[in-house]
Order: structure tokens, then sequence, then C-alpha cells
């Protein structure tokens, strides 16, 4: 065969190639845009049910270390989402990456406040969730146990191994909360593939405390329990 002939061959073989890639990519594109994304009273109702974390994950945290690098904070989640907006959140801080270590238990109740659509993905919501209703702290690690006995003592029983107590409503240093006001963030909520997403921390380890400090993009996902 000539050279010319291969390079016709070549030529067509990749056009057509071409050709195909666009078709299936037209095609892909046009299923996505094909299915609807859910509206707010649907995303309300898949919302509910029981979901958990897939495995330890891992958040930059406020705190730093002595380098000024910011430490790591190791958790996991345990979300369920009730009838009437309301919320219950219990987390598990770890010491180690591979959550082979607890180190506190922290449970929230409350109701989340619908923001309207957020532009990281179709059917995405802004959501605020308000912490009105608990909010109990559990040491899990004597170490922990006598940091809150020394910074957190004041209104508390003592801090011991084991035992939960309400901060609900009180002043509690390590989290900076105040007398009087309910813990809020400044979140969002986007379903897919049966995955609940909120959203990622921001890098500098800046909370949800502000509308300017809503996240912008999606956290490792909750799946149902």
């Amino acid at each position: 065969m000539s050279r010319s002939r291969n390079a016709v061959l070549v030529l067509s073989i990749q056009m057509i190639t071409t050709v195909m890639l666009a078709f299936i990519s037209g095609s892909l594109v046009q299923a996505a845009e094909g299915k609807a994304p859910m509206k707010l009273e649907d995303v309300k109702q898949e919302v509910l049910g029981d979901w958990v974390s897939i495995a330890p994950e891992i958040r930059p945290s406020a705190a730093k270390n002595p380098d000024g690098t910011l430490k790591p904070f190791y958790l996991s989640r345990e979300f369920k989402a009730l009838a009437g907006d309301v919320f219950e959140l219990t987390i598990l801080n770890f010491v180690d990456q591979y959550g082979k270590t607890p180190l506190a238990r922290i449970h929230i109740r409350g109701h989340i406040l619908w923001r309207g659509d957020h532009p990281i993905a179709p059917g995405a919501q802004k959501v605020d969730f308000v912490a009105d209703e608990a909010y109990e702290v559990t040491p899990l690690l004597q170490g922990f146990a006598d940091v809150l006995n020394k910074v957190a003592a004041d209104g508390y029983a003592k801090w011991e191994v084991g035992q939960k107590q309400s901060i609900f409503g009180k002043n509690f240093a390590p989290f900076g909360l105040a007398a009087g006001t309910n813990f809020m963030e400044y979140d969002l909520v986007y379903l897919t593939h049966d995955m609940l997403f909120w959203g990622a921390r921001n890098i500098d380890g800046r909370g949800f405390d502000t509308e300017q400090n809503r996240p912008t993009n999606l956290q490792i996902p909750l799946v149902r329990k």
C-alpha cells in the first residue's frame, strides 16, 4: 500500500473516531441536560432518613501547628434528616487519621433553613443548619477531659470520660460559643446517585459562620445507613 493511501486511511480513521467521540459526548450531554434537577420539595423529601460517613474524614481546622500550618481534624458523621426540617448530627472526632482513637463525640439537634439554589450543581440548595434544640459534648479520652476541666469548667460539672454534658445556650470557649446564642452554619446540600453532599471546608480553616463563608464546592459525601 502506498504512502498516500496509508495517509488517507489514517486520516479517515481519525475523522471517524472524532465523529464517534463527538456523537458519544453529545449524547451524554443531552442525557444529562434531559434530566431535570430536583426541585426544593423533591430535595426535602429525598434527604429524609439516616446518612453516615463512608470512612474517617479529614478537615482543615482553625487551630494551627507551631510552624503555622493548619491542624487536621479527623472525624466521622452520622446525620439524620427528619420531618419538619428537623435534623440530628453526631460527629465522632478522632486523634488519628484512621479513626482508631476517639477523642470526643459531639451531638446537635435543630432545624434546616432552606435559602435557595446554590450554583455548584443543578438541584443544589443553600441551607443553614441551626442547632436550636440540643448541643452535647462527650469527652472520650482522658486528656481531652482534662483540657475541658481547665478551659470549660465554669457552669459545668466535672468533665469525665464517657459522660456527656449539654453546652446548649451556654458559654463554651473551646467551640467559641456564647451564652444565649444558637450555633449555626451556612452550608449547602446536594443529592445525587443516592449520596448526600454538604459543602467542602474552606482550605484556610474558616468556619461557615457567615454568608460570605458559605462553601462553594462539595465535601466528601454521606451514604444511606
